[in-house]
């Protein structure tokens, strides 16, 4: 298959799916929207009711602009379509309570496999409509100083810069705020708890982000019996990191947004209810405390991204799984 055609693939998917998602919101909006789609009544968050409908319209219209590439209007699109798949997957971004509510099921979070179906479709569309416009770039032969940008940051790297020391210690430092946040008004009030979940949060917030930019997150320590010398699975840390950061980042970063929107209308974003009685100060500290964990994290994986990277860094010195050489240069 061409790039051409595999562009039209895309761009024609991304109209399908979004043009037949917004069929089935506007029939919800116009029959009654089901009961049970969430802990909190509805599939989505931010763009909800007829905004739902809006935004797949408008992403359908966007993936039909991008059918045809040419110069002309390419940038306009580039940039709607970039928002509106930003915008989906805002809506969708209750999706990280099922996925945590699958993985640790004795959280107590609900389980809504209609509302979970269609923050999926919602999700999909914005994954979709980014393809199709990466695609609907390459072919109009646009250049973008933004793109050149993002390509200089994955670039290999032969040691681990600083900046990303900074970042993985920060990212640790909004975890332990979170704890003590939590320590102020008592563990007994945390609204999730579970031993395996409270282990990977331990994990996830301090033995990650360390992995990142320390040389025993690529190759196993000399304490580690039977791998001591041996190459850590770059997806092992990689996809840990890049996964946490992205659900902590869209997760909170919407919370901490609707946050200050409820704020400045002079109302209580959390207020107390039969499930959760906290003061609103705990999560003025907890939540941004997400945010700045999440960020840092995402910069922290990204270093070791291109640390690790195939054409340079870690996975290709020695061209093995060891070796002094490597040692040498990993520890340096």
């Amino acid at each position: 298959m061409s790039p051409i055609e595999q562009h039209h693939v895309l761009a024609r998917t991304a109209l399908v799916w979004t043009l037949s998602y917004g069929a089935v919101r506007t029939y919800w909006q116009l029959d009654g929207t089901p009961s049970h789609l969430s802990a909190i009544g509805t599939d989505l968050v931010v763009f909800t009711g007829w905004w739902g409908v809006a935004l797949c319209a408008a992403a359908a219209l966007l993936a039909a602009a991008m059918l045809r590439p040419g110069r002309r209007a390419a940038v306009p699109v580039l940039a709607g379509a970039t928002a509106v798949a930003l915008a989906l997957a805002a809506a969708a971004v209750m999706l990280v309570l099922d996925l945590v509510g699958n993985v640790f099921p004795g959280l107590g979070i609900g389980r809504y496999p209609l509302g979970a179906a269609s923050r999926v479709a919602c999700a999909t569309g914005g994954v979709l409509l980014v393809l199709a416009a990466r695609s609907f770039r390459q072919q109009s032969g646009i250049a973008l100083p933004v793109v050149d940008r993002l390509k200089a940051l994955q670039t290999p790297l032969d040691h681990t810069p600083r900046w990303a020391h900074v970042a993985a210690y920060v990212s640790m430092g909004g975890c332990l705020t979170r704890v003590a946040a939590q320590a102020v008004v008592g563990f007994d009030e945390s609204p999730l708890s579970g031993i395996a979940f409270e282990g990977c949060f331990v994990l996830a917030g301090t033995l990650l982000p360390l992995a990142l930019v320390h040389s025993w997150g690529m190759v196993w320590p000399r304490w580690v019996l039977g791998l001591a010398g041996r190459r850590v699975p770059r997806r092992l840390v990689l996809w840990p990191g890049a996964g946490v950061s992205v659900m902590i980042v869209g997760y909170f970063g919407v919370m901490l947004g609707q946050m200050v929107v409820e704020r400045l209308h002079g109302r209580n974003p959390f207020p107390p209810d039969a499930r959760m009685d906290l003061p609103e100060t705990f999560f003025w500290v907890a939540v941004p405390a997400y945010v700045v964990w999440g960020a840092a994290l995402a910069v922290a994986t990204l270093s070791y991204h291109r640390r690790t990277r195939s054409d340079g860094g870690a996975e290709s010195l020695d061209g093995g799984m060891g070796g002094p050489a490597r040692l040498s240069r990993l520890e340096a």
